[in-house]
């Protein structure tokens, strides 16, 4: 099977291998910090920084769902409604929580405010 070449990249994970240069085919392979595996960020230090790049992504899809169902909806029924956000916006703030757990404050924080943006 052949691989291509520019489409392979290399991270480094944790703190010893850095400064490592990989070859394939002769041509070096591109150095990468972060990577989306599987669904869920990942950066090279293996730590999900203050407002890590996986936090934003979840809270800006989660975000946008409200958005279109504040505009799209007109007769906001309670129960309705807790449906809509229940299958619409909780997957994409909870979609694996558990690989990538946010223990920061901050990433905690702004995932909340999903939650608090939606009764109003």
């Amino acid at each position: 099977m052949e691989f291509n070449v520019k489409k392979c990249k290399v991270m480094h994970v944790g703190r010893q291998i850095d400064g490592c240069e990989y070859y394939m085919g002769g041509t070096k392979l591109e150095e990468e910090t972060s990577k989306k595996d599987l669904g869920v960020w990942i950066s090279a230090d293996t730590k999900c920084s203050p407002l890590c790049r996986h936090c934003r992504y979840a809270v800006n899809k989660a975000n946008e769902v409200l958005g279109m169902i504040e505009t799209t909806i007109t007769y906001k029924d309670l129960k309705m409604m807790l449906n809509l956000y229940k299958t619409s916006v909780r997957p994409h703030v909870e979609c694996c929580v558990i690989a990538w757990s946010p223990y920061y404050k901050k990433d905690k924080e702004f995932l909340e405010k999903v939650q608090r943006r939606f009764p109003k």
